[in-house]
């Protein structure tokens, strides 16, 4: 189903196509990367991974304020870093505070 096809449907069929682009996104990126963004291995940046995380969104929005990037690009990547952060957040149990 082509998203400008479902324009005229309801919010659900909607954010259903956004949702299911999202995951194949992050599903294709940990499967050609491995799981880096959530156990890194470390082999320059001592950082946690939350922060790496962190670090990946600032790029993203400098890239933004600069005006070197595609901005469909940057909203599907920084939706993608904030899932991987909040999935980083409850696996280490930690609050809803950012750092």
């Amino acid at each position: 189903m082509d998203y400008n096809d479902t324009i005229a449907k309801d919010f659900a069929v909607m954010l259903n196509l956004e949702l299911d682009n999202l995951k194949s996104m992050l599903l294709e990126k940990n499967r050609m990367y491995g799981d880096s963004a959530l156990h890194p291995i470390r082999m320059f940046s001592k950082a946690t991974a939350g922060e790496q995380i962190l670090v990946r969104i600032d790029d993203k929005l400098s890239r933004v304020a600069s005006g070197v990037a595609d901005i469909e690009d940057v909203i599907l990547d920084l939706t993608g870093y904030l899932i991987l952060l909040m999935m980083h957040k409850r696996i280490h149990g930690l609050n809803t505070r950012l750092g």
